[in-house]
């Protein structure tokens, strides 16, 4: 998809034709400018021309998923990925292509980084399911890391947010980040009430470098100091993603450590059962089961994550161009 050329066609049309395609292409999700049939006939056929709304992707499609590879006007690819809940219907947009934080657990970090996404391509992964589905939440938590990315997330964040485009709440778009402080800290004055999250995944920071070696940079202890200065701002709730690996995060001292940091208002714990690779294995169901029931008891508030789409690599961990 294509829209850089739009500006220059509309230039000497009325201001509210920006607007007025902007709901077309956005709004009702129009994928050929012949259905855009408010605007002139002229203006459509020279839309139409030079301006190109196909969306290149192949689709996998599992039970309540489906990810789409998409090919990027350069060549490169990345994945998105729609999953269905009872109660409403997430896209799980990418940021980057590929990611450069290396953590030891996911696929996309042996990747590394190609380059960042624009804010049009970012909106391009959800409107290619909005052509579709009725689509009404949204999280940056596929490939690349959105605050090393941060000015274009937060402009596709504004178009998603936007009332005459996508028309997504603000608190039904979340933002995933390994902990990268100075986005946190440009987060807590945005003017926008969307949800924040961190990929925490070991109870101390000499565990956490091992498998995230961002950790040497950004370290837990900084980093949760900074997500307190972002509650006492916004009062809003921090989700901390805590993914479980067998024989690395997941035994009952790591869940004690795990609850003397978690035990504060407005914390939340996430936890996720690991989709296996060559090099980690999830843990036992009663092994998540004990680990789950000790923050319980100590007071934590905890949540266990529903799988989608393991069987496609469309999971948690799992986006690495792989078909």
């Amino acid at each position: 998809m294509n829209l850089q050329q739009i500006n220059e066609i509309i230039e000497k049309e009325p201001a509210f034709r920006k607007k007025q395609i902007e709901k077309l292409i956005y709004g009702d999700a129009i994928d050929d400018f012949d259905k855009a049939t408010v605007l002139s006939l002229k203006l459509r056929e020279e839309l139409k021309e030079k301006v190109s709304l196909k969306i290149e992707a192949e689709v996998f499609k599992s039970k309540n998923t489906k990810k789409a590879l998409i090919t990027l006007s350069d060549g490169l690819k990345i994945e998105t990925v729609l999953m269905k809940h009872e109660d409403r219907t997430t896209v799980c947009v990418s940021s980057q292509v590929g990611c450069a934080l290396k953590c030891k657990f996911c696929a996309t970090g042996k990747l590394g980084l190609k380059r960042n996404l624009t804010s049009e391509e970012i909106l391009e992964q959800v409107l290619f399911f909005k052509r579709t589905e009725n689509i009404n939440n949204v999280v940056f938590m596929g490939m690349g890391e959105p605050f090393l990315n941060y000015d274009n997330v937060l402009e596709a964040i504004r178009t998603l947010n936007n009332e005459n485009a996508f028309n997504i709440g603000a608190r039904h778009i979340s933002i995933s980040t390994v902990g990268i402080i100075e986005g946190i800290n440009k987060l807590s004055n945005e003017k926008l009430q969307v949800n924040l999250a961190i990929s925490l995944h070991a109870p101390n920071n000499k565990k956490r470098t091992k498998i995230m070696p961002i950790s040497e940079k950004y370290t837990l202890e900084a980093i949760l100091t900074a997500v307190n200065k972002y509650i006492k701002k916004t009062n809003r709730k921090v989700m901390f993603e805590y993914t479980l690996m067998e024989n690395v995060n997941s035994s009952l001292t790591d869940a004690k450590e795990l609850a003397k940091i978690m035990r504060r208002p407005l914390y939340l714990v996430n936890l996720i059962k690991y989709n296996n690779t060559e090099d980690f294995k999830a843990p036992s169901i009663e092994t998540i089961k004990k680990f789950k029931g000790y923050l319980e008891k100590g007071g934590i508030y905890v949540t266990e994550r529903y799988r989608f789409g393991g069987d496609i690599h469309a999971a948690c961990g799992q986006l690495c161009l792989k078909k």
